[in-house]
């Protein structure tokens, strides 16, 4: 059973949101959209690795057809899951040391994917915390390589459906008040505010400004 939330108080940031229930599992026709749909749509949700994980508070949007994405230059052996169908992983190695994952969007060809950046760990945080070595939940999931680590993701899950285990996708069950800006961590299209959050969770990755 997921946890309850806490109590809504006038005025109370949204830390403390956690979803009481499970929404609907998310299909392909979810992720068969705008990346600029679905990226802001996929904070609140919850997603789960083998049931593990929690709420994503942060997220990227990536398009073939700007400089920043890895699928830029067209496909290669690394890219080749972001030139297909809606709704696959995509798991690539950042400088040669962490995983991240990601979850690729629109029609089959354009190439264009969601980085997911953090969540709010809310079930399986023993195996999180074994994981990651550490025991403050906020720093368990606060950024993609962490996200990674502390869900076991590695290029073994590269090109699976999100649709289907180990992965489980839900909805999210509130409207939350969502934060934009820069992408963190490139230097080409870095003035493009294609990164979404959700406002004032202390389990991102950087505040937004």
């Amino acid at each position: 059973m997921p946890p309850r939330p806490s109590a809504s108080r006038p005025g109370e940031s949204a830390t403390s949101i956690v979803p009481a229930k499970l929404g609907r599992p998310l299909t392909q026709k979810f992720f068969a959209r705008s990346v600029h749909e679905v990226a802001p749509d996929l904070i609140g949700a919850t997603m789960l690795v083998n049931g593990v994980g929690g709420m994503i508070v942060e997220v990227e949007a990536y398009h073939q057809t700007e400089p920043a994405a890895h699928s830029y230059r067209g496909p290669t052996p690394r890219t080749m899951v972001m030139f297909g169908p809606p709704g696959f992983a995509y798991v690539y190695r950042s400088y040669g040391i962490h995983w991240c994952i990601n979850f690729v969007c629109e029609k089959e060809g354009s190439a264009a994917a969601v980085l997911i950046r953090a969540l709010q760990p809310t079930q399986g945080l023993a195996a999180m915390r074994r994981r990651r070595g550490l025991e403050d939940e906020r720093t368990l999931c606060s950024g993609p390589g962490k996200l990674a680590s502390a869900l076991a993701i590695t290029d073994a899950q590269n090109g699976l459906a999100l649709t289907a285990p180990p992965f489980a996708i839900h909805a999210r069950t509130f409207t939350p008040e969502i934060a934009t800006g820069v992408r963190i961590g490139i230097t080409k299209a870095a003035e493009l505010p294609w990164r979404y959050g959700l406002k004032g969770s202390r389990f991102v990755s950087k505040r937004f400004v």
